[in-house]
């Protein structure tokens, strides 16, 4: 059996082998030329696990509230998967991966596979590759999977733009409704759950998110009105429930049509990503267009020339070669 070879991934993977599994993500990940292959010949498998995002600020307990999530979604008869996003070290270009030891629960359970991947430069909560190792997952034949952020500020907005349901986890110290304002959660989020809710302020926290709520306008979520649920995850507290809501959620999605509309909306977004990485790629590492940008940046550097009208003739240039 050679689990380096494309083809023989694309073709255990449907069949529930973990290990070609494992070896397409690592090729998936690493940006690998027989990711490719991999991904084209499993697309038409993907699309049956319902994703679920799970993002917030650091030390809201998001990888404690995943572990508990995935064992509430896998007592319900599904198929659970993970992945878990870690940051990369700007110095050292490694990551801890220290899901893999907060999880300890879920990977304990040979029925829940979970993935723990680098940040590697992605800037909004997600690895450049995530969607894609997604995908990968998808068509080994999980029912459900959750994909939880970074966890390193307030931008982490990609995952909504590449899960079903997005769960922002807040913590009473987090804040009031306001500040979740400001750092764009409301518009991202589906659901919003408070956990450490045994701490003081957790109460607190839910009226003012509340209230907040209240004066938005329902434009992202139509007539779902966004709930707040308050959990302990390391007591395992209101986790049914937030299950439950996901789930509530999920079928107001396909009643009111918006659950094609969003999938519809991933695909255009891959898409788009895809089309940006080749158009860079055909750019950056033509010769002759090297050459004229490092003319450029010289030009602009001496003043002769401002980056805008560079950039101009720079794609003057690239339009002339075609």
């Amino acid at each position: 059996m050679n689990y380096n070879d494309a083809a023989f991934l694309t073709e255990r993977i449907p069949l529930g082998d973990k290990r070609a599994l494992s070896r397409a993500i690592t090729l998936v990940e690493n940006e690998d030329p027989r990711a490719l292959k991999i991904e084209r010949d499993l697309y038409s498998l993907t699309g049956k696990a319902y994703r679920v995002g799970i993002t917030g600020p650091p030390g809201a307990g998001k990888s404690t509230l995943v572990n508990v999530l995935a064992k509430e979604f896998k007592s319900r008869g599904n198929k659970v998967g993970i992945i878990a996003v870690d940051p990369t070290s700007p110095f050292t270009g490694g990551a801890l991966l220290g899901d893999r030891i907060r999880m300890g629960a879920a990977l304990a359970d040979h029925e829940i596979f979970m993935r723990s991947m680098a940040s590697r430069g992605g800037t909004g909560g997600l690895a450049r590759t995530t969607t894609q190792v997604a995908d990968v997952m998808d068509s080994f034949g999980f029912d459900v999977l959750i994909i939880e952020t970074v966890g390193v500020g307030q931008l982490e907005l990609d995952i909504a733009g590449a899960v079903d349901t997005t769960v922002v986890v807040l913590v009473p110290e987090a804040g009031g409704g306001v500040q979740a304002m400001k750092a764009g959660l409301i518009e991202i989020a589906d659901i919003f759950a408070i956990n450490k809710a045994d701490r003081d302020g957790a109460e607190i926290l839910k009226s003012e998110l509340q209230d907040a709520l209240s004066l938005m306008p329902a434009i992202k979520n139509g007539s779902w009105d966004l709930p707040v649920k308050l959990t302990v995850a390391l007591e395992g507290r209101g986790v049914k429930e937030l299950v439950d809501t996901v789930y509530k959620h999920k079928e107001h999605l396909e009643a009111s049509g918006k659950f094609h509309k969003n999938r519809q909306s991933q695909a255009e977004i891959k898409i788009r990503d895809i089309v940006r990485a080749e158009i860079g790629k055909r750019l950056w590492m033509n010769p002759s267009l090297k050459s004229v940008l490092d003319s450029l940046s010289g030009f602009c550097v001496e003043g002769k020339i401002d980056p805008y009208s560079a950039a101009r003739t720079f794609l003057q240039s690239a339009e002339a070669q075609r």
